[in-house]
């Protein structure tokens, strides 16, 4: 059985040496993660570079997610690096200070003291730590320690609730989506927004730059939950970051949020991501745990596109260890999966030529044995619409553009295929599809398989035929 879900792996420490990348890829990595909060330019783009040329070595497409920094809403160091705070302790974040000590520490976002009042409830190092703000004077802010525990260098703040004012998009979040262009990211991660215009801005920063990355809006803020159609509606997709999320929402609401996101997202014909210590405690350890098995099984059933894996393949001891046990579990999960094609298909209204020969390609693949749907698409969108209904069967996308074949590494379900030429004359072609679907092994002789294709060749949108092919048989003469 072929794997759906994609796996995405942050690359790091662990797993940039080109011998464990080649390892991870072979592995079942789909996309890469540059993790743009860490590394220089000059870094992220030997690094692009090395993933390009290993993929290519491989035979597989990988595409390249460059992951904004975004704001920066974290403490400052201490002198001695940590400090541990008790219960009862009164302790002061003060904009102005360069060192912390027992008594206080710095920010990296001085606007924080405009942005708090007393009553709120700050919550630092993932929530590990709870202050009580009591009141705030100039640029200190004034708390009692409601849960304590050891505290170290830059550790991340949220306010519970959210409501922070720091914009999404920073300075060198404008910079790191020249250096995104530059590298031919295909997929790019806006961390923090709060609104449908952030994502907009940063969509319209790629294009200034002359990138084509598919713009995906990390989830983390309660205002973005609150905004989260409009969000989808000016984005490619989404990711459910349920690390910040669930310090600013409470993590017992996670788990509803992340169903109705992946749920929102496939109704919009959007993409999703579930993110955030899918299998964390394989940074240390050679197999995961029952939850964490539960957890990636999980986010397979509620659709998502693709599971991602963070600090595990970026600075863990098992990085491949950690791919090969993701890439069972998708597996397992998805042989478990319940097709209800049929119903999802009722009092659905279609309003687009590509959309109907999409879900026509669907419904006939999934009342006829065939061994798999083709499409040739010029960017992507046709695959994408395909995609988006489980119907069991796997897609293979055929394109003549490698950008759009790295674009669709993290559509579900889809196996991107890259074919040299597209003949106008439709019997050829369709021998020509024949040929390298029996090249890649998806189809032999007396397979079926549906094939969707535009008349117009290279027009975005333009897919309008639908045909069952019985490989080996003639195609009809010309008319």
């Amino acid at each position: 059985m072929t794997r759906h879900t994609k796996i995405v792996a942050t690359l790091g420490p662990a797993s940039s040496d080109p011998l464990v990348l080649e390892t991870l890829i072979r592995a079942g990595v789909n996309v890469v993660r540059l993790n743009f909060s860490h590394g220089k330019a000059d870094d992220h783009i030997a690094l692009a570079a090395s993933v390009r040329q290993i993929a290519a070595k491989v035979g597989r497409p990988v595409g390249i997610l460059a992951d904004l920094q975004g704001p920066k809403i974290r403490i400052g160091k201490f002198a001695n690096s940590k400090i541990t705070l008790a219960t009862g302790d009164h302790f002061i974040l003060d904009a102005d200070c360069v060192l912390g000590d027992q008594q206080r520490v710095g920010l990296d976002y001085t606007n924080l003291p405009n942005d708090v009042s007393s009553g709120n409830v700050l919550l630092l190092d993932d929530g590990r730590i709870e202050l009580d703000v009591e009141r705030v004077v100039g640029h200190e802010i004034h708390t009692v320690v409601r849960h304590g525990g050891e505290l170290s260098n830059n550790k991340g703040i949220n306010r519970q609730g959210g409501g922070l004012s720091a914009p999404a998009l920073t300075a060198k979040d404008m910079d790191d989506i020249r250096t995104a262009a530059q590298i031919g990211a295909d997929f790019l991660a806006v961390s923090f927004p709060k609104s449908a215009s952030d994502m907009y801005m940063a969509r319209q920063l790629m294009l200034a730059c002359g990138g084509h990355a598919l713009t995906i809006a990390k989830i983390e803020r309660v205002e973005a939950v609150a905004a989260l159609e409009e969000i989808l509606d000016a984005s490619d997709g989404l990711m459910v970051a349920r690390g910040d999320l669930a310090v600013e929402v409470g993590d017992a609401a996670v788990p509803a949020l992340q169903k109705r996101m992946i749920r929102i997202a496939r109704e919009k014909n959007k993409l999703a991501i579930t993110a955030t210590q899918m299998m964390e405690s394989m940074i240390h350890a050679p197999t995961p745990t029952r939850a964490e098995v539960s957890d990636v099984a999980n986010a397979v059933l509620d659709g998502t596109d693709a599971v991602m894996l963070s600090a595990e393949t970026a600075a863990g001891h098992y990085p491949v260890e950690t791919v090969e046990a993701m890439a069972r579990i998708c597996l397992a999960a998805e042989k478990s999966m319940m097709i209800t094609l049929d119903r999802e298909f009722l009092d659905r209204h279609f309003t687009r030529i590509d959309q109907s020969i999409a879900m026509a390609s669907l419904f006939a693949a999934y009342h006829l044995d065939v061994k798999a749907v083709a499409a040739l698409t010029a960017h992507g969108s046709t695959a994408l619409w395909l995609s988006r209904l489980n119907c069991g069967i796997p897609i293979f996308a055929l394109t003549q553009d490698p950008e759009a074949q790295s674009r669709m590494t993290l559509f579900r379900e889809v196996f991107p295929l890259l074919i040299k030429d597209i003949n106008d004359d439709h019997n050829v072609m369709r021998r020509d599809v024949e040929q390298r679907l029996i090249e890649a092994g998806v189809v032999a002789e007396g397979d079926l398989f549906v094939l969707a294709y535009g008349a117009r060749r290279g027009v975005t949108g333009g897919t309008n035929t639908l045909t069952i092919v019985r490989v080996g048989d003639k195609p009809s003469p010309k008319a």
